[in-house]
């Protein structure tokens, strides 16, 4: 008998195992017939019959009434009808191609967002990543310069240990939006989805790269790319970690510039939308937002199969009371 297989049983009618309240009943019942069935002689005392030893086959018969508790308890067991099911999925989708482009310039190392803007900014596109099932999605992160972290791909294993491992400093210093965009739509020009979408983060203005935003912006209406742009950091003033001269580092007040004309531009024109976020929450909103904006239709269809095992329950009650009326006419034999 498969053990395992009964970590993870059900029981198709267990309304059965009230009949278990009997077995008390049926203890007592014995028990009371038995002692009338027994002869009874009077004698003026016992004293002498106390040392007399008394039989291993006096001693062993209730063994009967056991496998007679135990036959019953196995027959109600599989009447329950134990079984275990397994369940199957067929998903039938019209997925989306994603990419999500994600600044990682020095910057993206303030506090304003907790713990700070890039480890916010991983956390809850990993979470995104999780509400997607059936949509590729891709990586490229930018700061002086552009690199596709992850391909768009349905693996979303492997797209969150490539999020895992982005940190700033992998690349050139820097803010390259146009880069960044360009790179995006790169991904995503050759691909037959029904919808294409870049998200675009970003904490800061375009100040380097080889490809002007507006050029970029251009190229993604070309290929019907639709973006939506993100721009990161608190209203003011934001503390950043600057390193200092004997190697230790110091929260210093910075101010927060983030070229919203340019993000709302590149949106409106792609049909996308601009958002704002000041802090962790208002991220974890945004991309829920994009999450509700680019449904995807998916349908699934589950199967589940079950399988019985009342067979070995039936059996090993068969057993007992086999067994039960084999000792009873043989060893433990009583004569009427």
């Amino acid at each position: 008998m498969d053990f395992s297989a009964w970590k993870n049983i059900e029981f198709a009618h267990p309304v059965f195992f009230w009949l278990l309240l009997l077995i008390p009943v049926m203890i007592y019942w014995r028990t009371v017939r038995r002692q009338k069935a027994q002869g009874v002689m009077m004698v003026s005392s016992v004293e002498g019959l106390k040392g007399l030893p008394v039989s291993w086959k006096v001693r062993f018969r209730p063994v009967l009434l056991a496998l007679r508790v135990l036959a019953y308890a196995a027959l109600v067991t599989a009447l329950a009808r134990p079984q275990t099911s397994n369940t199957s999925e067929n998903i039938d989708s019209e997925g989306i191609d994603i990419v999500m482009a994600v600044d990682i310039s020095g910057s993206m190392l303030a506090e304003d967002l907790q713990p700070n803007r890039m480890e916010a900014a991983k956390k809850v596109a990993m979470d995104f990543v999780d509400k997607r099932i059936s949509d590729r999605i891709g990586l490229v992160v930018f700061s002086g310069e552009s690199f596709t972290q992850c391909p768009i791909t349905t693996d979303h294993t492997v797209l969150k240990n490539q999020i895992i491992q982005v940190k700033s400093g992998m690349l050139q210093d820097g803010t390259a939006i146009g880069m960044g965009l360009a790179t995006s739509v790169d991904r995503l020009r050759n691909s037959h989805a029904k919808s294409k979408v870049i998200i675009l983060l970003t904490d800061g203005v375009n100040n380097t790269g080889l490809v002007d935003p507006l050029t970029a912006l251009e190229i993604a209406k070309a290929f019907k790319i639709r973006v939506y742009t993100i721009g990161v950091g608190t209203i003011g003033k934001a503390p950043f970690p600057m390193p200092m001269a004997d190697g230790s580092v110091q929260m210093v007040m910075q101010d927060v510039q983030i070229d919203e004309p340019l993000m709302k531009k590149i949106s409106k024109e792609t049909g996308g939308k601009y958002f704002r976020a000041t802090n962790t929450s208002d991220l974890k909103s945004i991309y829920s937002e994009i999450d509700q904006l680019e449904k995807t239709k998916v349908e699934i269809t589950s199967y589940k199969r079950y399988a019985e095992h009342f067979f070995p329950l039936a059996m090993l009650a068969l057993a007992c009371i086999l067994l039960e009326i084999v000792l009873r006419y043989s060893v433990f034999r009583s004569l009427p």
